[in-house]
């Protein structure tokens, strides 16, 4: 879902940092992009910043600095808007479909180029009191702006499915992106891998989720029963990554599946038996800090902890995942475009750090939405969306 930073304290030039080809790619080759587990575990168990020093060195030194991002940014930093509320953050988590890195082949055939995978905005209310993670599909046609390639040579702007961006321009392209079509200023951004992935949910003893059929997924390597199973880090990936034998095969589908997965993992890891249990804690906290690509703003355990300090204490419920209101894109049936106004009514809704209220949305056989997450016309002047809590029972 992300791409490789620079290490922290180099300098990098334009598109060096969380790019397919930047300085960075070569010092965390072998821990490539996917899930935004790790920054929700980190978020979730930041108590643990209590630690001895040398844990707590170790953990931090863990988190590569996207420096040559930052840098990057700043050359913008005129065009981009401008925080509303004080105490609100967004940040924006990424995760790249790069199939390069060891073990990360049996998940495709590797281009040579990254794209992201998975992008999700991270909306934590300025009280602490919930958090509102909404999905962006990598499909969707949006207007990018001209970023600065990897080589330094200059892209022109253009309308391109998004996850083009993070292939031409790295995070900063993203980040650029996100907040034109949003107008939400990105505070943060967090860069996600594979294996951080599958060793975090390993570090779990593994995340349950609900399966209304058996799965036989031979490109996703997963062969799963009906019913309530428990995901290994392996089969974990699978299950996010599937398209084929889950759902109704789209990639609006998948993110929902995604959603309910990192329910359920938020949920396991708000537990007493992780958070109160050293043994499991730091396993959990070593892998999804080894994962990690941030801002230089989050680059260490005790940033993360600022951040994030105030969240432990968030009713399951108020953790919210939605997909932005999004339909067939006019021009390509395969791509998507935005459902207007409902899109803006929650973009101005996390703007200005108003309430953001979700309810299920209905599932097929197999789990899958049968909507594409719009409002419903009767909630006005505050509109329900549809999508999913951390609280909701994976197997209803």
């Amino acid at each position: 879902m992300g791409d490789d930073a620079g290490t922290a304290g180099s300098g990098g030039g334009p598109g060096d940092g969380a790019s397919a080809s930047g300085v960075g790619l070569k010092r965390r080759r072998r821990r490539r992009r996917l899930g935004i587990a790790g920054i929700v575990v980190v978020a979730l168990a930041g108590g643990a910043v209590g630690v001895g020093w040398a844990v707590y060195a170790k953990l931090s030194g863990n988190i590569t600095a996207d420096q040559a991002a930052a840098a990057e940014l700043a050359r913008y930093e005129k065009e981009r808007p401008t925080s509303l509320v004080r105490g609100a953050q967004n940040v924006l988590l990424i995760g790249s479909d790069s199939r390069a890195g060891e073990g990360n082949a049996r998940y495709g055939r590797d281009s040579g180029t990254e794209r992201s995978d998975t992008t999700i905005l991270l909306h934590l209310a300025a009280g602490r009191d919930s958090v509102t993670a909404v999905s962006l599909p990598r499909d969707l046609m949006v207007q990018v702006p001209g970023c600065h390639r990897p080589d330094g040579s200059l892209t022109e702007p253009a309308l391109q499915q998004f996850n083009y961006a993070f292939a031409a321009g790295g995070s900063a392209c993203s980040i650029r992106t996100v907040e034109k079509l949003t107008g939400i200023r990105i505070d943060h951004h967090v860069v996600v891998d594979f294996e951080g992935f599958k060793e975090m949910v390993d570090a779990l003893d593994g995340v349950e989720v609900c399966l209304r059929k058996p799965v036989d997924d031979k490109d996703a390597k997963l062969k799963l029963p009906a019913g309530r199973v428990t995901l290994d880090g392996e089969q974990a990936l699978g299950y996010v990554r599937a398209r084929k034998s889950l759902g109704d095969g789209s990639d609006t589908d998948r993110m929902d599946r995604q959603q309910r997965f990192l329910g359920a993992l938020v949920s396991k890891v708000q537990s007493n038996d992780v958070l109160l249990n050293p043994v499991k804690l730091y396993p959990v906290l070593d892998a999804a800090t080894s994962s990690l690509t941030t801002d230089p703003g989050l680059a260490s355990l005790r940033d993360l902890y600022d951040l994030v300090r105030g969240l432990r204490g968030i009713p399951t419920e108020r953790v919210q995942f939605l997909t932005v209101p999004r339909e067939s894109y006019s021009g390509d049936a395969n791509r998507d475009q935005l459902v207007q106004p409902a899109a803006e009514k929650l973009f101005t809704r996390l703007r200005t750090d108003e309430p953001v209220t979700v309810t299920a949305s209905r599932r097929d056989s197999a789990g899958g939405t049968e909507n594409s997450g719009e409002p419903r016309a009767t909630d006005s002047p505050a509109p329900t969306f549809s999508g999913n809590t951390a609280d909701e029972d994976v197997c209803e």
